[in-house]
């Protein structure tokens, strides 16, 4: 499958075959006259013949390690560039010519020219070499950089060469005579593509690498243990003799590793110049720059490095890091073709309707057919629905017909034996309904038969989720209390705040709760209405109504307060409660939501509520006079609650809190003595006032003489 970046969705490239190398690295291809693709690998330093039905043969196993560049010249020669002992080869009938030895370590490019020659680009130098067709080597440019990284021949004649580690991109119009055609500020040109028109197209990359050394231009040779800084996380050893002979050049494991970005193109650095992947930051881009010198930054990424790319009529192909991708860019429109595998593809060739794509770890080779020449398909991800559900109409848009689609449903989130087979193929969108049984995870296969190009940019699976009940979480019943400026201290502070008992789900009392006893009281003093209130929810989402119910202790029936109101709260008149404990009962139902025969619901029964709107009866005994001493005994009596408070006024005066005579004042019987000294003479106002715990105060006085 390819998917556009603004979503479209259509057969991609089919894979004619996928080949094992069975090498470690695929570093450079190239297609030969006789049409089979040559590819140069690592770290074993083969060259491979693959013909176009896939079948490989080793044509040439260098002394070396690396093979990093092979070509063809004018005249149907191939040639393949060595590492790390610099040397150009060329190889007919299945053995290889010394051509010439570098004094470069690293060859990692070649281009060959028309009149026969061929350029060679080389690493520690920066130099870029021209062969004649006799074989005469000769510097043809100095880069002053470290490594001369890709190389193009433009319509013009002239030579195109990225580098490394300022990202400089040369253009060379002989010996000698170039001029930088663009500064990147990405450390690495990795390769280059020339339009007929001149345009030069260029993939930077290495951009996410930190403590990367800058070299100078003179490109100093490091001890044969030295390491090379990398450009990306592709790992490549190489062991060098102590001799220097190119013979004697193993694969073995080395005490130190080379890193690097495919060419380990970095700069030269000691062993330990640390490497770092840095995130957030732009790793690559590929740069248009035409024949005026007007650059474009055409696409840049912080996500992976950009390895090869090829012009294909007005599109650009490319190809990168992340899982093995292949791109298309046309006018400005991202479209990624082919995701090949976990890897790198650091190569591509066009050849004819045939992409051909080659990756590293491992060393792989890709050969694709043009874009719906092969029935394709796509699999949707698992989607959730969080409970079983009924499925509906599957929906799609796409430009074109021809697409089928299947569902398939299960209980678990990975698809397994225990789900529904694939279903019977669905094509009319929206007017099938998806056959696949209820379930909570659901899903759906797209399906293009061979030749078809419809483009998919939408598909909605409609679904009702199996209701779920709501739940009722706590109910509060609590009394209105009035105010009263006459009361003062605690006093005023208790009868002007509501007495609240709260009961939950769980049992347990919550976080702001009043800490009493089950046999909790509603506040009376001055109370006009009983308030009612509750919390409740639905985990969908769904509106909820609810009906009220209570109950006297020692009742069994429920009678019916409010019926299906929305509101979480509901006040009563006080009155309407004799003395005694009750039971209140809140049912919750999401009919509101739902059909009839799919709604729920869910209830909450309260612990016993004790209400009580009667006052405590006050009995005041006959004062005794001796002098100026008064002393008086005051009886208290409440049907339903414990006393709470006795406390008295004389003249009018500041109430005064008395004690039982018990020491403690908690039942419903109590019996209060007041002892008054330096009572003046004559008359006296002694008013008494005895709360019960539902804060109803009783009052009696007496009148001294």
């Amino acid at each position: 499958m390819s998917l556009s970046v603004d979503g479209l969705l259509e057969p991609g490239p089919a894979a004619r075959f996928d080949l094992d190398l069975d090498q470690p690295a695929a570093w450079s291809i190239a297609q030969g006259p006789d049409g089979d693709i040559y590819v140069g690998t690592g770290h074993q330093g083969k060259v491979l013949r693959v013909t176009p039905d896939g079948k490989p043969s080793v044509v040439w196993s260098s002394s070396q390690s690396e093979v990093f560049a092979i070509c063809f010249d004018s005249r149907g020669n191939l040639y393949a560039g060595t590492s790390p002992n610099g040397a150009v080869y060329r190889i007919e009938k299945g053995s290889a010519r010394e051509v010439w030895k570098s004094p470069a370590k690293y060859i990692w490019a070649l281009e060959p020219s028309r009149d026969g020659a061929l350029f060679v680009a080389t690493g520690e130098g920066g130099q870029i070499y021209r062969i004649s067709p006799e074989g005469t080597a000769e510097t043809y440019y100095s880069t002053e950089q470290v490594n001369v990284t890709s190389l193009a021949l433009g319509p013009n004649g002239r030579l195109y060469a990225g580098t490394e580690p300022n990202g400089l991109l040369y253009e060379i119009s002989s010996q000698g005579k170039g001029t930088v055609l663009y500064d990147s500020a990405l450390p690495e040109i990795r390769s280059l593509a020339i339009a007929a028109d001149g345009t030069v197209y260029a993939a930077a990359m290495g951009g996410a690498v930190a403590s990367r050394p800058v070299a100078g231009a003179s490109g100093s040779t490091p001890a044969a243990t030295g390491a090379v800084t990398a450009t990306s996380p592709t790992v490549i050893t190489v062991t060098e003799s102590a001799a220097g002979n190119s013979d004697q050049q193993t694969a073995t494991t080395p005490q130190t590793q080379v890193t690097s970005s495919l060419s380990t193109g970095g700069t030269t650095a000691p062993a330990t110049s640390p490497v770092t992947e840095l995130s957030g930051v732009e790793k690559s881009a590929i740069y248009k720059i035409t024949p005026d010198h007007v650059v474009q930054n055409l696409r840049s990424s912080k996500e992976d490095n950009v390895y090869d790319l090829k012009l294909d009529g007005d599109s650009i192909l490319f190809s990168t890091d992340v899982h093995g991708r292949v791109y298309r860019l046309t006018n400005g429109k991202l479209t990624l073709l082919s995701e090949l595998a976990d890897g790198e593809t650091t190569r591509i060739l066009q050849s004819g309707p045939v992409l051909y794509a080659a990756m590293s770890n491992p060393g792989r080779l890709f050969a694709l057919a043009p874009p719906g020449s092969r029935a394709a398909s796509y699999q949707s991800q698992v989607h959730d629905s969080t409970s079983v559900a009924r499925w509906g109409h599957l929906q799609w848009h796409a430009t074109g017909s021809g697409i089928v689609f299947r569902t398939r449903t299960g209980f678990s989130a990975r698809p397994d034996a225990t789900w529904s087979a694939w279903s019977a193929p669905i094509t009319k969108s929206g007017l099938e309904l998806i056959p696949s049984p209820p379930s909570r995870f659901v899903q759906w296969r797209a399906e293009w038969p061979a030749g078809n190009q419809s483009q998919l940019d939408s598909v909605s699976v409609p679904y009702l989720p199996q209701n779920t009940s709501p739940a009722v979480h706590s109910i509060t019943v609590t009394g209105v209390v009035g105010t009263n400026a006459a009361k003062s201290g605690a006093n005023a502070a208790a009868a002007n705040s509501a007495y609240s008992i709260t009961v939950t789900d769980t049992g347990e009392a919550p976080a702001a709760s009043s800490g009493n006893t089950a046999n909790q009281t509603v506040s009376r003093l001055q109370t006009t209405q009983t308030q009612i209130s509750w919390q409740a929810d639905d985990p969908d989402g769904d509106k909820l109504a609810y009906t009220i119910y209570f109950r006297p202790e020692g009742a069994t029936e429920w009678q019916l307060i409010r019926s299906r109101i929305p509101e979480n709260t509901m006040l009563l008149d006080a009155d309407v409660f004799a003395d005694g404990r009750y039971y209140f009962r809140v049912v919750a139902s999401d009919a509101p939501s739902n059909a009839p025969e799919f709604a729920r619901q869910a209830e909450l029964v309260s612990t016993p509520v004790l209400i009580d709107n009667t006052p405590p009866s006050v009995s005041i005994g006959a004062p005794r006079r001796t002098g100026t001493a008064l002393d008086i005994d005051v009886e208290g009596n409440d049907q339903t609650s414990p006393l709470r408070l006795c406390e008295y006024s004389l003249d009018a005066g500041g109430w005064q809190p008395i004690e039982s005579v018990d020491g403690v004042t908690d039942s419903p019987h109590g019996r209060f003595h007041l002892h008054l000294d330096n009572l003046r003479a004559g008359e006296h106002l002694l008013v008494f006032r005895i709360y019960d715990a539902a804060n109803n105060a009783g009052l009696g006085r007496v009148i001294l003489h």
